[in-house]
Parts: structure tokens; sequence; C-alpha cells
């Protein structure tokens, strides 16, 4: 392999590095994302069972 042959790859190397470390960045800001999002449907998700569970509860207190 000569001297060209062997820079055009490093060269390669190099943009592939740079655009794996790109993805990267961006997957890692995907899943940061994804992460706050499920905290917030599991925020939301607890916020409505203790409505139902209110509500459970009133309807017993009616009955009695």
């Amino acid at each position: 392999m000569d001297y060209k042959a062997l820079e055009l790859k490093v060269n390669q190397l190099i943009d592939l590095c740079r655009k794996l470390d790109a993805q990267n960045k961006t997957l890692m800001q995907e899943k940061s994302n994804w992460k706050a999002e499920r905290a917030q449907i599991l925020q939301q998700k607890e916020e409505a069972r203790s409505k139902v569970e209110a509500m459970i509860t009133r309807l017993k207190a009616m009955e009695n």
C-alpha cells in the first residue's frame, strides 16, 4: 500500500469517526429525551392512580 492509499484510508477512518461521534451524540440526546418523557408519563400515571383511588374511597363512603 502506498502513501496516498494509506492517507486516503486514514482520512476515511477520520470521517467515519466524526460521523459516528455525531450519531452517538444524537442518540444520547434522544435517550435523554425518552428518559424525561418516561419520567413524565410515570408521574402522570401515579397522579391518575391517586385520583382513581380517591374517587373509589368517596364512592365507598357514599354507600355507607
